[in-house]
């Protein structure tokens, strides 16, 4: 199964502010994640509306992982993204195989497998250990060196 474009930015997103300590711009996040900046501003409103981002505006404002999302599940994130849709459309065209097919049932197996596994990791998971300081360092400026002059 393949992601949809906004649900891998949509993880992304959600790994990259949960790694973070201080609140971001959605400016900052586009620039590090190399995504387009009008697309991440959709993705950070859809992903402050199911509770995994804080959003504040103004002057100090900015983006920032909610207290609690650490719980939510990737599977949750992925299902609010991609839609409750199966992985082949069996209407559009009518397929004249749909009345004996077993293969539109098990596509529907696997894909409720690969959604179980999902439920299965939260977000906090994701930034564990080594992870965070990985994904700090995405699209952070090099860091100065103290000996030349300032």
């Amino acid at each position: 199964m393949k992601l949809n474009r906004s649900t891998d930015m949509a993880l992304r997103i959600a790994m990259l502010t949960a790694a973070s300590p201080a609140r971001t711009t959605v400016e900052e996040l586009a620039t590090r994640l190399a995504l387009p900046r009008s697309h991440v501003a959709k993705v950070v409103q859809r992903l402050q509306r199911l509770g995994v981002l804080v959003t504040t505006r103004g002057r100090s404002g900015g983006v920032a992982f909610a207290e609690q999302a650490g719980e939510l599940t990737v599977g949750l994130v992925v299902r609010a993204f991609e839609g409750d849709g199966e992985v082949v459309s069996c209407e559009q065209p009518a397929c004249p195989l749909v009345a004996g097919c077993r293969l539109r049932g098990e596509l529907r197996r696997a894909q409720a497998a690969f959604l179980a596994v999902l439920d299965g990791v939260r977000l906090g998971d994701l930034v564990d250990g080594s992870a965070s300081q990985i994904l700090l360092s995405l699209g952070a400026p090099p860091a100065r060196n103290a000996s030349l002059g300032s």
